[in-house]
């Protein structure tokens, strides 16, 4: 394959061609089918996240790419097998944004965003029914089981706040946060059964995930930010105890308390 002053995407298709031949191509790519790359297609998509949230573009760009090199995966395993090729992907896409965007290319007119979004699911409760999908009349049809549960949660609480199930303010929810932190509490000291834990832990990070949306905050991003801080610390925190000779795994859970109030300390000074 003789190499162009710019690929396109027509030479991106013919690279995954290339790479799943069965003679001539890579014995790892050649190997992996839906199930084995679905975990790399998630990964993809979080990396492109994390860029956004780095404001780094050039790095944008590449995980961009690697996530769209896993459209183009899945799509050629799809053609292999005889159920849709990448076109089939562009066209099926392109067919449902004109179709649940009206207002934009047919000339339909709403009120405001909400009457938007109460059309947008009334276009896309006529699409499951155009599948045959078994009616549901729910306020949570569609939501789908395969989302990130955080996201589901968040999916399923929009939806029921759609029809008036919701606190007014986070302070319920606050309140909330509190009495279900304190059920996990209760439970720590009845002994601690594994499910009950579960059960209960599951509830606190339910509220959290409804007080993130009562902030207008992204559940995702707030973890983002707070697992990058706690890197940020715990290596300041190594990097200080390696300055003098010693590793944080010798000191005592007192000492390395202390060097992490250093490090906050010294972060709120900068």
């Amino acid at each position: 394959m003789s190499e162009p002053d710019r690929y396109g995407l027509d030479d991106l298709l013919a690279i995954m061609v290339r790479l799943r031949d069965p003679e001539h191509g890579c014995p790892w790519d050649v190997q992996q089918d839906f199930s084995s790359i679905a975990s790399y297609t998630i990964e993809e998509a979080y990396e492109v996240a994390d860029a956004i949230d780095r404001g780094d573009f050039d790095d944008l760009r590449d995980e961009l790419g690697d996530l769209l090199l896993q459209v183009v995966f899945h799509a050629r395993m799809a053609q292999e097998a005889g159920h849709f090729d990448f076109a089939d992907v562009v066209h099926a896409i392109s067919d449902k944004m004109r179709r649940r965007h009206p207002h934009v290319f047919e000339g339909v007119r709403y009120a405001d965003v909400a009457a938007q979004k109460q059309a947008w699911e009334v276009i896309k409760a006529a699409e499951r029914a155009a599948r045959g999908e078994r009616s549901d009349d729910s306020a949570l049809a569609g939501v789908s089981s395969g989302l990130p549960e955080w996201r589901r949660a968040l999916k399923l609480q929009q939806r029921a706040a759609a029809v008036g199930f919701d606190w007014p303010d986070p302070q319920p929810v606050l309140d909330k946060l509190a009495e279900e932190v304190e059920e996990v509490r209760v439970e720590f000291a009845e002994g601690a059964d594994p499910a009950r834990l579960e059960d209960e832990i599951g509830d606190v990070l339910f509220v959290l995930v409804n007080l993130t949306r009562h902030a207008g905050v992204d559940f995702s991003a707030a973890l983002r930010h707070a697992n990058a801080k706690f890197e940020r610390r715990f290596r300041h925190m190594e990097q200080l105890v390696s300055a003098e000779g010693g590793a944080l795994r010798e000191c005592s859970l007192e000492q390395q308390e202390q060097l992490w109030q250093r490090v906050k300390q010294h972060e709120s000074a900068e």
